[in-house]
């Protein structure tokens, strides 16, 4: 929509996780750096706790981006399953489907992983949404964590996950899989220093050359609205850049953004078709509409 009159190649706060945009914000370079040193030493499980929106499933993306062919990833990105039907996603995704017989998953995840150890390749899995995880899928997955030679663990498994993962990793039945937690780390919200870098990154990475959009006022505004947490900075910004194009306007104030918050409100009680007699009554409203 306002993509040619911005001269974008792309929306540029889309909600899809798209590592093209990846900020490396303090928060998010210091828990990538965690990862990475965790899945280099080796070591058997490693967690990463954010809350909603804060850009976990983008840094797992991320991750997956950086690990090259000495890992063999697996990435599992909605785990809400029962113990053979998570254990069988990841024997499909190592590539072993045609192997599967009569719930042989444990079996068939071994062999690969003994191989790729004899090839000097670590395996990594991933489970993005851990916190969705049923206690008992949990269990199936410190089993697959036993699994190891002398001198080494076979597998690494890395979850992402809101904060309610802890709650459920204190269950008494699994306190084995919390003991295994080596390294564990936090991803917080955008600092305020930091948003107008983000916006400034976000911009250039969808094709923006011009001028700063966003004023300060716009700035203050936004970070009071969405405290920093990414995904709403996005939705914000978008729904901003949208109502200053149907406005003739050019750069962003404090005025897109105090309306695009009240629309906002508005999109969080309706869905579908709704949603954009909404926008359009509402520029309609404020006098922004091309007349």
């Amino acid at each position: 929509m306002y993509e040619p009159y911005y001269r974008l190649s792309e929306k540029p706060f889309n909600l899809t996780p798209d590592t093209d945009f990846f900020y490396q914000s303090q928060t998010h370079q210091e828990s990538l750096n965690v990862l990475l040193v965790a899945i280099q030493s080796g070591e058997g499980f490693i967690k990463l706790t954010g809350e909603v929106g804060t850009g976990k499933t983008l840094l797992c993306r991320k991750l997956l981006e950086l690990l090259d062919d000495q890992y063999q990833t697996v990435y599992i990105p909605n785990p809400y399953m029962s113990c053979n039907a998570l254990l069988k996603a990841v024997a499909i995704e190592m590539g072993l489907g045609a192997e599967l017989k009569d719930d042989n998953y444990l079996d068939c995840i071994n062999r690969k992983l003994i191989d790729n150890a004899r090839n000097n390749r670590q395996t990594i899995i991933l489970l993005d949404e851990a916190q969705s995880l049923p206690v008992e899928s949990l269990e199936a997955i410190r089993l697959l964590s036993n699994l190891e030679t002398e001198k080494q663990k076979l597998v690494q498994i890395v979850l992402f996950g809101q904060p309610e993962l802890d709650a459920k990793l204190n269950d008494h039945s699994i306190r084995q899989l919390q003991q295994r937690i080596a390294h564990a780390c936090e991803l917080k919200n955008l600092a305020a220093d930091a948003l107008a870098q983000y916006i400034q990154h976000r911009l250039h990475s969808a094709g923006y050359d011009g001028p700063v959009l966003f004023n300060e006022a716009a700035i203050r505004r936004i970070y009071k609205k969405t405290r920093g947490v990414p995904r709403l900075i996005n939705l914000l910004c978008n729904k901003a850049m949208m109502l200053s194009f149907a406005a003739g306007d050019f750069y962003i104030s404090e005025k897109h953004i105090l309306l695009a918050s009240k629309d906002t409100q508005q999109f969080a009680r309706i869905s579908g078709k709704a949603q954009f007699a909404s926008m359009s009554a509402l520029l309609l409203l404020s006098g922004l509409m091309f007349e």
